[in-house]
C-alpha cells in the first residue's frame, strides 16, 4: 500500500504541473487585452502600459510563470487583478457554497442511485427495470444548460415549489438554504445519479449470479437477506469507485449549475472572472478544482482497497 500511495502522490505531481502549464498558458491565449477590460476603452496607451508593468505582463511568458509558481508554492496565489484581494480570501468566500453544493448533490445520487440500481437488477427484464434504466438514459444524456432551466419553468415558475435563483447563507436560515439549493442539486446530481444507478444494476446482477449467492439462497436464508446482506455488499465496490470518479464531472457541472442559479460559487466565480479577465482568480480556482479531484480519486482507491482486501497495490 505504501508503494501504491508513493506513485500515486508522483503522478499527482506531475498531472499537477501539466495542468500548471496549459492552464496558464491557454488563459493567456484568450483574446483581447485584459489592461482595456480593467481600465475601459477610454484609457489611454500610457494608463494601459502602466498596468500592464504593474501586473507583471509586460515580463516574457516563462518569467511569470514561474513567478507564479513560486508564489504556489509559498502559499501565495496571488492577488485579484479586479479587487486587490487576495485570491485565497476570494475563494474562501465561494467555496463553501460549492462544497455544499457537492455534498448535497453526490448523497442525493447515492441514495436515489444505488436503491434504483438494486431495484432494477432484483427486478430484471421487468416493466420497472425498463422504465428505471430508460430513466437513466434520459438524465445520463440531458446537459445540465438544458435540464436548469426546465427545471426552474418547471417547479419554480410553473408550480412554484422553489425559488427560481438565488442564495440564502446555511447559518442565517437553515430551511430557506436547503430549498434554495434543491434545483441547483437536482441538476448538478442528475447525471451521477444515472450512472451510479446503471453502475449498481450492473454490480448486483453479477453478484446475484455469484457460487455464493447460491449457497447461500440453499441455507434457507430468505430473499431480502440474501440481496442486501451478501449480495449488495460485494455490488458497492464498484459503485464506489464509479462515484469516485464522478467527482470531477460534479464539479464540473456546478460551474454552468452556478451560473444558471446565480449561486455565489466557485463556478460562478470562475465564469465570472474569465469574463473579466481576471486571470489569477481563474488559476487559483481552476488548480484548487484539479488538486481536489485528484486527491478525491486518491482516497477513492484507498476505501476501495480497505474494503476489498483482495486488492493488492503494492503488487501491481
Amino acid at each position: 500500500m505504501t508503494g501504491f500511495i508513493l506513485r500515486r502522490v508522483v503522478q499527482l505531481v506531475i498531472v499537477l504541473a501539466i495542468v500548471s502549464v496549459a492552464l496558464f498558458l491557454l488563459l493567456r491565449l484568450l483574446p483581447g487585452d485584459p489592461t482595456t477590460t480593467i481600465l475601459g476603452t477610454e484609457a489611454t496607451h500610457e494608463q494601459r502600459e502602466i498596468l500592464r508593468a504593474e501586473l507583471g505582463l509586460d515580463q516574457p511568458l516563462i518569467v511569470q510563470f514561474g513567478q507564479w509558481i513560486l508564489s504556489v508554492f509559498n502559499g501565495d496565489l496571488g492577488e485579484s487583478w479586479i479587487t486587490g484581494e487576495p485570491v485565497s480570501a476570494v475563494m474562501s468566500d465561494r467555496l463553501p457554497v460549492t462544497v455544499q453544493l457537492g455534498v448535497m448533490s453526490l448523497l442525493g445520487a447515492l441514495l436515489i442511485g444505488v436503491p434504483a440500481g438494486v431495484l432494477a437488477a432484483v427486478r430484471r427484464r421487468s416493466t420497472l427495470d425498463t422504465a428505471l434504466t430508460g430513466a437513466g438514459v434520459f438524465f445520463l444524456a440531458i446537459p445540465n444548460f438544458f435540464l436548469g432551466p426546465l427545471l426552474v419553468l418547471l417547479f419554480a415558475l410553473s408550480l412554484g415549489w422553489a425559488p427560481p435563483s438565488g442564495f440564502v447563507n446555511f447559518t442565517d436560515d437553515p430551511i430557506a438554504n436547503l430549498i434554495h439549493m434543491v434545483l441547483p442539486a437536482v441538476t448538478v446530481g442528475s447525471m451521477v445519479v444515472a450512472v451510479v444507478m446503471r453502475q449498481a444494476r450492473g454490480a448486483m446482477l453479477d453478484s446475484l449470479g455469484g457460487d455464493y449467492i447460491r449457497t447461500a439462497k440453499a441455507t434457507g436464508l430468505s430473499r431480502g437477506r440474501v440481496v442486501m446482506v451478501y449480495a449488495l455488499r460485494n455490488a458497492l465496490l464498484p459503485v464506489i469507485t464509479v462515484t469516485g470518479l464522478q467527482v470531477g464531472a460534479l464539479l464540473s457541472g456546478t460551474i454552468v449549475t452556478e451560473t444558471i442559479f446565480t449561486l455565489p460559487g466557485m463556478g460562478s466565480l470562475i465564469v465570472n472572472s474569465i469574463f473579466s479577465r481576471d486571470l489569477p482568480v481563474v488559476q487559483g480556482a481552476v488548480l484548487l478544482i484539479v488538486v481536489a479531484v485528484l486527491l478525491i480519486n486518491l482516497v477513492t482507491d484507498l476505501i476501495y482497497a480497505w474494503l476489498d482486501p483482495r486488492i493488492v497495490y503494492d503488487a501491481a
